[in-house]
């Protein structure tokens, strides 16, 4: 019997593990990726404590909650659901059906003898069988399910199984194809029941295995790979990035970044259709009506509006028109209008995104310095230039001019904070000003916001004494953070301005990694990166945790020296048990490779936080580089000390000389340390005094 038979599966017997299979390869995965830890901030992050509530706070709690949806992957959850309830019905009919499982042929078990059986005793045993099976002699046991037919079957593969040991010719077959007639058909088992493909349903599986190969599986995988190739690293359209690079401008200013920020084809997606023109003259009206404090309600200059009139009508112009509602926080009286002017913010908050990165590309540092500004004003719902007193609960530009009064630049939260209380409270709680409750909301507010003030700054190479041409140089940023208003506020401690270097083996530290932990051994608490709290940010629809940005410019050329380096989580605990703040020394470094030549290289650091305005820092650094020959020349004067006797090095001299190294004198050590001091000293005098205002450059 030779060729190929095709058996479908009579008895549901492997149509189950077909279908549990084919289910576990994708189910698990996509378990996975719902159970593993939440890269959300929001999810860990501390918030600030506040009853605030600003006006449309439900447009904003409906947007927040429906992010909050999309980000617990609600649809994936479904799937796993879906899918294990699946995977379990596969496994109970697997347990359930009975199973037929094909024996190997094997004439000594059929013969009910042992492998080791001489030809003799196979014989002998074969002759009782023979006497007690023929079917002249037996006759059915219908108690057994027995019949005539069954009997003689069994009776040829007792035969069969005693040829395939005894008969010459009989016993090849068995050698080589496993069975007394020879090679057997091959049968290949499908997992699908016979009743799929008989009685006329052939048709509707062929249908069905082609929309899924042919249309289904080609099409997911298309948009799978459309989908990574049309976003940018920054989670933009490509297409909008294009725009973005188009608007880019040397001189842009932050008002025409917002316009550039319009370019986004993202808006189309919530402004389609009559969307696009419903209410724009309204909409219009409203933001170039006259302000409190401004010549229009939405905080534009007149460079911004005509850069608004000279659009056309559509998708673009009311983007932009909503995006200055939504800065000049501008009451439209319109529920789709509102609605609308909310959802723009975190669209343009990463398109925002994008533009900085395409800025950075070009490495001028105004344009790169508008976009951080730009992302401020997102977050804090202010217009470009407007008081920082706005992201205080409760003030508006009319309150906050009153209290700055006729000054020609406006009051920092620092400033606002540091005034005498008696005083500030006169200049804020009035008729037309803030109640006695709103004030202490206000005050309240204020003194949680993490604002980082630097108190050093310097420049080092882990391990030298000096910085040498194109060595891997670290930027120490020594800062605590100190909330506007904060009392009691202690000195500094000049022991936590030092940058102690790490041991020589410690290899986790130099690369300024975390040290590993043993398998079950939960990492140290100091350890752990203590995350920010959560931006305040009231009137933007997403949860924000703020970063801090340091990089170098180079104040002459106009150009970024060093690009920036992003921080989210420091060292350190911000605030205590109790909520208030601990004022510990964090430590924030940014390694870069030292110019290839010599001198001294005067930089200004920018120290950018992107979630409040006036938080910002800018001072000058200077970096001093070393001729690599100065460096050698202070090893080659430095005292080499003789190995210690219980050191490694002090054995292998122990064994050429045959004696003992001399133990380290207590004159060399003072003379080390001494040394050290000198060296701290020089660097403090490399390095500028901080200054934590915030400056224009």
């Amino acid at each position: 019997m030779s060729g190929t038979d095709y058996s479908y599966d009579e008895q549901g017997q492997f149509f189950p593990v077909f279908i549990l299979t084919i289910v576990g390869i994708v189910t698990v995965p996509l378990t996975y990726s719902v159970l593993k830890p939440s890269t959300d901030a929001g999810a860990t992050a501390p918030r600030i404590k506040t009853d605030y509530r600003p006006k449309h706070v439900d447009l904003i709690d409906i947007q927040r909650k429906a992010q909050r949806r999309k980000d617990r992957r609600l649809k994936r959850i479904i799937a796993v659901v879906v899918g294990w309830a699946v995977m379990a019905l596969m496994v109970y009919l697997i347990v359930v059906t009975a199973r037929l499982v094909p024996k190997i042929w094997n004439p000594y078990d059929i013969l009910g003898i042992s492998d080791s059986a001489s030809e003799r005793e196979i014989k002998s045993h074969y002759k009782r069988l023979s006497l007690r099976f023929h079917p002249d002699k037996i006759r059915p046991d219908p108690a057994k399910n027995q019949t005539l037919e069954s009997l003689n079957d069994y009776f040829v593969e007792l035969t069969k199984a005693y040829k395939a040991l005894t008969d010459e010719e009989i016993r090849n077959n068995y050698i080589q194809f496993g069975h007394p007639d020879g090679k057997q058909s091959f049968s290949i088992g499908i997992a699908l029941p016979k009743f799929i493909i008989t009685e006329g349903n052939g048709k509707y599986v062929i249908l069905v295995y082609a929309a899924l190969l042919g249309v289904l599986l080609p099409y997911l995988v298309g948009s799978w790979w459309y989908g990574t190739q049309k976003m940018s690293k920054e989670k933009v359209l490509i297409e909008s990035a294009n725009n973005l690079f188009q608007e880019y401008e040397e001189d842009i200013t932050e008002g025409g970044i917002i316009a550039a920020l319009s370019t986004g084809v993202e808006f189309q997606k919530i402004l389609k259709g009559e969307k696009a023109e419903s209410g724009l003259g309204k909409l219009e009206s409203r933001i170039l009506a006259e302000g409190d404090a401004t010549p229009f309600a939405a905080g534009l200059s007149a460079k911004d509006r005509t850069t608004l009139d000279e659009l056309e009508g559509g998708v673009r112009r009311k983007a932009l028109a909503l995006l200055w509602a939504y800065l000049g926080r501008v009451e439209l009286d319109d529920a789709a209008l509102d609605q609308a002017k909310l959802e723009v913010a975190p669209i343009a908050q990463a398109l925002n995104s994008s533009f900085n990165a395409i800025a950075l590309a070009f490495g001028t540092t105004a344009p790169i310095l508008s976009s951080f500004l730009v992302g401020q004003s997102l977050l804090q719902a202010m217009p470009p230039g407007a008081s920082p007193l706005l992201q205080l609960p409760h003030f508006t530009p009319a309150i906050a001019k009153a209290v700055e009064g006729d000054s020609r630049t406006h009051l920092t939260l620092q400033q606002y904070m540091q005034l005498p209380e008696t005083y500030r409270r006169r200049l804020t709680i009035g008729n037309g000003l803030l109640t006695e409750s709103q004030y202490t909301t206000a005050i309240k507010v204020a003194k949680q916001l993490p604002r980082l003030q630097v108190e050093k700054a310097f420049f080092k190479v882990t391990g030298e004494k000096f910085i040498i041409p194109s060595s891997l140089v670290s930027l120490v940023i020594k800062g605590r953070f100190i909330p506007p208003g904060s009392e009691n506020v202690p000195q500094v401690n000049e022991l936590d301005l030092e940058d102690v270097d790490p041991e020589e083996g410690d290899l986790d530290a130099i690369l300024g990694r975390k040290k590993k932990t043993g398998k079950g051994e939960a990492a140290p608490a100091e350890d752990k990166p203590v995350q920010p709290p959560l931006a305040y940010a009231p009137y933007f629809t997403r949860d924000y945790s703020p970063r801090w940005h340091v990089f170098l410019t180079d104040s002459k050329q106009g150009k970024i020296a060093v690009p920036p380096f992003t921080f989210t989580t420091f060292d350190k605990p911000i605030y205590g048990a109790d909520g208030k703040p601990t004022f510990n020394m964090q430590t924030l470094k940014a390694q870069f490779q030292a110019p290839p030549q010599a001198g001294h290289y005067t930089f200004v650091m920018h120290l950018v936080c992107d979630s409040y305005v006036g938080f910002d820092t800018k001072m000058e650094v200077t970096l001093v580089v070393d001729e690599a020959s100065k460096a050698v020349d202070i090893e080659a004067e430095d005292d080499i000390s003789e190995p210690d006797e219980d050191s490694l090095a002090g054995q292998m001299h122990a064994l050429k000389t045959g004696a003992p190294p001399p133990k380290k004198s207590k004159k060399v050590v003072e003379e080390s340390s001494d040394d050290e001091s000198n060296t701290d000293g020089e660097a403090d005098d490399d390095t500028s005094d901080t200054d934590t205002d915030t400056d224009e450059e």
